[in-house]
């Protein structure tokens, strides 16, 4: 996981993944990169071994519904390391904090306030596919 985490700081990107035996990072803010590899090629989150600067509650249930099998985050919303928990999803957190901040710093995210309070994996899938259809309508 140190080369992972290596990679993520040194390279610019905001997400790295390794499966089966290929490493893969990517730049895309919020939860873009992970919705794309959990909608379209979910086989590559199976048992892959995630490092992620930011993660909120709807990246961590893309990671338990993919079934990735260990993370590092730089900084985790207390919802998030609740859903990787409860989905037995092994992995360290630099920062836990109450929730995620937006990117203008002004309030909580807006995908993670949406997820509110909700713990069904699947029904957080449903908000977050409503929430990527209202940004690329």
């Amino acid at each position: 996981m140190n080369r992972l985490v290596e990679l993520l700081h040194d390279s610019g990107a905001t997400l790295v993944v390794e499966s089966r035996g290929e490493v893969m990072t990517f730049t895309s803010r919020g939860v873009k990169d992970l919705f794309e590899l959990y909608t379209n090629h979910r086989e590559l989150l199976q048992g892959a071994r995630v490092a992620d600067k930011v993660t909120g509650a709807g990246a961590a249930a893309l990671m338990a519904l993919g079934g990735v099998a260990e993370y590092h985050t730089d900084v985790i919303s207390e919802k998030a390391l609740s859903l990787l928990d409860r989905s037995g999803v092994a992995g360290m957190a630099e920062k836990v904090v109450p929730y995620i901040i937006n990117r203008a710093g002004t309030g909580q995210c807006p995908l993670e306030s949406l997820i509110g309070d909700i713990d069904n994996l699947e029904e957080i899938y449903d908000v977050i596919v409503g929430f990527m259809d209202s940004l690329c309508p």
